[in-house]
Order: structure tokens, then C-alpha cells, then sequence
């Protein structure tokens, strides 16, 4: 794996990674993680495409300022790392928050986009389905141990967590200092691209497995209704780490898309 840096437009220095060999594929983790969330199943496109990570600010080796994060200031990082590799037009795949960010990317940056998947993801603001009350309360509770096992048990099935108990690298960068994950939560929940969604101009895959409870699967049929040209692939029974979990069936989805005749 090659890796650098790259300077954001405010002078933050951008940690990536690139693997693999062909046309380049942007890949965007979840919130309050850096590419290791990727680690899982990066192996799985490298055939077919130039693999491209960073980690976001906040996190693994990008520079960590104490300033307000947002979802369009990450989509500025991720312009900034496709700056510096001299990428004019790359496929992009984002899940959880690295969807957000995704959006954001597609709808202010057409040309830059070739074709969008969007993982596991929402669109934010008052249409999206949020999280249940009862998810919210077992997450925020004062027990960290515990709302570690149910932040777990949301990403993967009983099944899963039997054979691979962890860690999981899903479920955040353990070095992130705690200002940084606070700044990612807020940046996350501020997050609504209702009104961009109509400009994305890139064809679009979205992924989303139907036993989602982080990440409400109803918001995959919101997201796609909104962009001009979506599809939607539903993984049955899959939780939030569909595309690790279910990498059998959610890698070679994506990759029939990204190179499927137009």
C-alpha cells in the first residue's frame, strides 16, 4: 500500500492510502473511523480498480484540529486527496457516514464522480428515518462496555459476532482523541442533502441490508427516489456492516455495477 498526504483547502494535512491497479475507486468509511474500515474487504476490488482511502480528519494519521467538522468539509478532504493523486473522475463508494459524505461529493462535484454507491446511508434532515428511540438510549448509556456490545450487535448478526467476537475495526478508530469523535457525531447528525440529492448526475447503486436498525433500511428507498439515476440493492438480513458481513454478496453487487456497460 502506497501512502501520503494531502492538504485540504484550511492547510489539513489528509492521510491516503492506494491499492490495487485500474480506473480509481474512492472509498469513504463511516463516522469516527479512518480507512481500516475498509480492511475487510478492500481486497475484493483491487482486480478491477485502483483502491483509494483516507483517513478523516480527526482520525489515523490526517492531522486532528479542535474545529467544526461537517459532511461538506469532509467531501472537501476527499476532493483534496483526488487533487493530489492528479484523479480527475473516479468511481466512489461510501457507506454510513462516508455515504453522507459521498453525496455531498456527487452533487457539488459532478465531473469529478463517474459512477456512486451509497452504503448503508441516509439522507439526513426532517424526510429521513432515524434510529429508534430505544437504539439511541442502549448507545448513549453510561455503561460503556455494554453500549459497546450493542453498537456490535447493530453492525453484525448473532451469527457473525459468534465466530468473529472482535474488535471490529467498524466501530471506531480506539486512537481518536474524544473532542475529534465528538466533532464527527455533530458533523453526522447535521448532515441533509434532500435538496442535492436530484443534482447527482452519476449513475448510483444504493446498498443497504434490510435488518438495519442503526441506519434504518427505509432510507434506501428515500435516498434512490431522490437521484435521477438509482438502483437499489437490499441484502437480506443484513445488519449496518453489510459489506463486510455479507461481503459474498454485497462485493461482487458492487462490482457488476462500477462495471457494467453504461
Amino acid at each position: 500500500m502506497k501512502t501520503g498526504f494531502a492538504a485540504a483547502p484550511d492547510g489539513t494535512r489528509i492521510a491516503y492510502q492506494i491499492e490495487g491497479e485500474g480506473p480509481a475507486l474512492l472509498l469513504l468509511a463511516g463516522q469516527a473511523n479512518n480507512h481500516h474500515w475498509w480492511d475487510g474487504v478492500r481486497e475484493d476490488f483491487q482486480a478491477d480498480r485502483t483502491t483509494v482511502s483516507f483517513d478523516y480528519r480527526g482520525t489515523g494519521e490526517s492531522d486532528k484540529p479542535d474545529v467544526p467538522y461537517s459532511i461538506d468539509l469532509f467531501a472537501q478532504d476527499a476532493l483534496a486527496v483526488l487533487d493530489a493523486l492528479g484523479i480527475e473522475s473516479a468511481d466512489v463508494y461510501g457507506t454510513s457516514m462516508g455515504g453522507r459524505t459521498a453525496q455531498v461529493l456527487a452533487a457539488k462535484n459532478p465531473r469529478r464522480v463517474r459512477r456512486l454507491v451509497l452504503g448503508c446511508t441516509s439522507p439526513g434532515g426532517p424526510q429521513a428515518i432515524e434510529r429508534g428511540n430505544d437504539v439511541r438510549r442502549a448507545l448513549a448509556q453510561a455503561d460503556r462496555a455494554a453500549a459497546a456490545r450493542v453498537l456490535d450487535e447493530l453492525m453484525y448478526t448473532p451469527e457473525w459476532l459468534a465466530v468473529y467476537p472482535g474488535p471490529h475495526q467498524t466501530t471506531g478508530d480506539p486512537a481518536m482523541p474524544d473532542f475529534a469523535r465528538g466533532r464527527h457525531l455533530v458533523a453526522s447528525s447535521r448532515h441533509d442533502a434532500w435538496d442535492l440529492l436530484p443534482r447527482i448526475e452519476a449513475e448510483t447503486l444504493v446498498v443497504h441490508g434490510t435488518e438495519d436498525r442503526f441506519n434504518p433500511t427505509e432510507n434506501a428507498q428515500l435516498i434512490a427516489g431522490r437521484i435521477p439515476r438509482a438502483g437499489i440493492e437490499l441484502i437480506e438480513g443484513a445488519r449496518h456492516a453489510y459489506f463486510e458481513e455479507f461481503r459474498a454478496l454485497a462485493g461482487p453487487a458492487v462490482i457488476r455495477f462500477l462495471t457494467s456497460q453504461p
